[in-house]
């Protein structure tokens, strides 16, 4: 659990034993709450009744019907009785845990219940989550520059809620997939005209033009989305109702709600919002008089508000009575700082000398008489059994609502849903998102996307962001091996890839020109450094374990991303580990990969799989300043001497990079200048070495004799031609290098120009 849930949740788990039950008492114990609980009742009937209706409906607009729950696979105790030993013995916990709260009905529906996993949907890991910053960004952890941020328009509490589960578990059936474009795309279209027909409506047209208006599918669901998303939160009111906890306003407001929404969607009529509501005894939580508009349906309140009504009626006829026997006609009770039924009289009038004085004035007395009293006694206690009787009748209410939750349920996941394509709606109208299309499954794993942007960072630049094409196909290359500078693009590039394929089986339309994609079953990925000092792990340790984890999980319809794999320990051990886990990734899995490195030698691995592995670089232009300092340029140079500098372009080009520009980095970084000039003399040195032991292998091997090896010989015949033209090349290039003349420079170099393109061309 805390593997799924990710290292930073805050998730609590408690382990328990697995004897905490004998021999089949968890079944025992699960079987006499489940007879208690009249799981055969007509309640689990009504939920199965409602998921044969909300099946085919669901299907239409790609909503999972797992989440509507599993009674086909839970029929009461018969569906217990199937269940796996382990998970009996959880789901015992379960209800113990729930009773403690009072909640344990709830585990009675099988609406509530839902597969971990599904084939219908694929479960992107925390890792994936975390490296791809789905829900939150990896600075401080919050929503800001996140997908979640990027993607949620939605007005509803429970709407964003269910769109946090859509970004998590994008959908793998294309049929679904495909189902939940449809509907996108047809909202998204009735917004073209809405803008027009208000303004239609604003400028008074006539009522033809309001009809239009009114039929008009984008404004009717706008209508019906803010309305809930200002009212109270549905999901989680249905559910206070469940437990009894609700209040009847919020009984009320909730069910007035869905109530409302039901009617409009079934009308696709805007109806007049600008008529103000009653009050409601429920919205002044008057429990006394919540019941009295359906007294015939309750017995028992209609009873007590009559014993309440005949006290009352017996205190007005005793005014009667005190208005003769005091000659006052117009005399009334009065209520003082909440005192009521006094008789006020003035100072000097004479009164019996059994009643009570209660409070006075300077110039008047209030009086209770003993009739008064007594009534007034009968008419609080009748109040009081009223209002026992109305508690009773109103928590009796609530729990008959029971045999209805799993239609509100599923009534306010419809809803959700329905939130949930308007925000996919809105986000690819203001965004001119495309539709992508998905080929069928039995097509080869591919993704072709033309023009493709990152989500994120284009709401953050705008037009300045620059677009890239990703070309990958199982039969074809499936490969991308991506190489260039620090800071050069070469990260969000992949995030980008990942981030539109989630966005895509989602069921959203996507930041691209145009997308042919292939279903994925899973998006793994491998980026970022980080350790575990607290569990003893080390950042290489983390980076083989999501690794490994990749390696076990992964098929061949999978997309799987790494970026810069063993660059936490040493660079032999690292390279080699980088190269074999791409070759099984390659040989065993035969996944859609895109695989970033800052290690040349993995690019051998073309040689291998030719054709299947293609190497890219995010361009580039730069001075080479940089490399020009030597030990004797560095002893006397000053502090201002320019380091050379990189223009990044951040557009994918065939091709192999051959330098990563580390001490740039190191520059922006504000490393110490001498610090900075150091690393550059060691680089230079290094790169002058590396480039002479290429030069004498090369030169080794043309001067071998032809009999020292006849394998040798066999091996390099063909490759004669290729060798001394190299070896040719290579002369006038050092040439080049030792002429301190500009015009015996150019000549070297047009002469190694020559060369070079006669032997390309064979």
């Amino acid at each position: 659990m805390r593997a799924y849930a990710g290292p930073a949740s805050n998730v609590r788990v408690e382990c328990t034993p697995r004897m905490c039950f004998g021999e089949a008492g968890a079944l025992a114990e699960l079987l006499s709450f489940f007879e208690k609980s009249e799981v055969n009742s007509p309640t689990i009937e009504n939920n199965r009744q409602m998921i044969e209706i909300s099946e085919a409906d669901n299907s239409c607009h790609g909503i999972d019907n797992n989440r509507q729950g599993i009674d086909n696979d839970l029929h009461g105790i018969e569906g217990i009785m199937a269940l796996p030993e382990l998970v009996v013995q959880a789901m015992a916990l379960i209800v113990r845990y729930l009773k403690g709260f009072g909640m344990e009905r709830l585990i009675c529906f099988g609406s509530s219940f839902r597969p971990f996993s599904a084939n219908t949907e694929m479960s992107l890991s925390a890792n994936a989550l975390q490296q791809l910053e789905v829900l939150k960004n990896n600075s401080d952890g919050s929503v800001e520059g996140s997908l979640f941020q990027a993607m949620n328009n939605t007005c509803t509490a429970f709407g964003s809620r269910l769109f946090r589960h859509w970004l998590t578990h994008p959908l793998c059936d294309r049929n679904l997939i495909c189902a939940r474009h449809d509907a996108v795309s047809e909202i998204s279209e009735s917004m073209g005209s809405r803008q027009h027909s208000d303004s239609m409506l604003h400028d008074g047209e006539d009522g033809g033009c309001t009809a239009s208006v009114r039929s008009d599918l984008s404004t009717v669901l706008s209508s019906i989305l803010t309305m809930l998303g200002r009212s109270l939160d549905s999901q989680r009111g249905i559910t206070r109702i469940f437990h009894c906890k609700a209040t009847a306003k919020e009984f009320v407001g909730v069910i007035e709600a869905i109530l409302t929404a039901g009617k409009q969607l079934q009308k696709l009529v805007l109806e007049d919002t600008d008529t103000v509501s009653s009050q409601h005894a429920a919205d002044q939580g008057d429990m006394l008089n919540i019941f009295i508009a359906s007294v015939d349906q309750f017995p028992e309140v209609a009873e007590g508000h009559v014993t309440v009504e005949m006290a009352k009626r017996k205190l007005d006829l005793l005014i009667v009575e005190y208005r003769k026997q005091l000659g006052m006609r117009n005399l009334e009770y009065k209520t003082v700082a909440g005192t009521t039924y006094l008789i006020e009289l003035p100072v000097d009038r004479r009164v019996p000398s059994n009643w009570m004085k209660v409070n006075s004035t300077k110039k008047t007395i209030r009086y209770h008489t003993p009739e008064i009293v007594k009534n007034l006694d009968n008419l609080v206690l009748a109040k009081e059994e009223l209002a026992v009787i109305c508690r009773t009748t109103w928590h009796t209410f609530l729990m008959d609502f029971g045999k209805y939750y799993a239609q509100f349920q599923a009534t306010v996941e419809s809803l959700a849903a329905l939130d949930c394509l308007y925000s996919l709606a809105t986000l690819a109208k203001q965004n001119n998102y495309v539709q992508p299309n998905f080929v069928p499954e039995n097509e080869a794993s591919q993704i072709h996307i033309k023009d493709g942007r990152h989500p994120v960072l284009e709401s953050l630049l705008g037009d300045n962001f620059v677009p890239n094409d990703t070309d990958l196909q199982a039969d074809e290359e499936y490969c991308q091996i991506v190489t260039g500078p620090n800071m050069g693009g070469k990260s969000c590039y992949i995030r980008q890839v990942a981030l539109i394929t989630i966005m895509a089986q989602v069921g959203s339309f996507v930041p691209a020109s145009s997308a042919r994609l292939h279903v994925v079953d899973g998006i793994y990925t491998r980026m970022g450094a980080s350790d575990s000092i607290q569990q003893g792990t080390s950042t290489f340790y983390e980076e083989l374990n999501e690794a490994s984890n990749i390696l076990h999980n992964c098929s061949s319809r999978s997309l799987v991303i790494i970026d810069e794999l063993g660059r936490g320990t040493s660079t032999h051990d690292g390279v080699a580990i980088a190269y074999a886990t791409l070759q099984y990734l390659l040989k065993e899995k035969k996944c859609i990969v895109i695989f970033v490195t800052h290690y040349p030698k993995i690019l051998d691995i073309q040689r291998e799989f030719e054709g299947s592995v293609g190497a890219y670089h995010v361009s580039y232009l730069s001075t080479r300043k940089l490399l020009e300092i030597t030990d004797e340029k560095m002893e006397i140079g000053t502090e201002t001497e320019d380091l050379g500098e990189i223009t990044f372009l951040y557009k994918l080009v065939a091709g192999a990079s051959d330098r990563s520009f580390g001490l740039n980095v190191a520059l922006l970084a504000q490393l110490p200048l001498s610090c900075i000039r150091r690393a550059s003399v060691m680089a230079a040195k290094l790169q002058e070495e590396l480039s002479e032991r290429e030069e004498n292998k090369v030169g080794r091997l043309m001067e071998k004799p032809a009999g020292h090896s006849p394998k040798a010989v066999c091996a390099a015949q063909p490759y004669q031609g290729l060798m001394e033209a190299c070896r040719r090349i290579l002369g006038d290039m050092r040439c080049v290098e030792s002429s301190n003349d500009l015009t015996d420079t150019l000549s070297h170099l047009r002469n190694a120009k020559e060369i070079a393109v006669k032997t390309t061309k064979g």
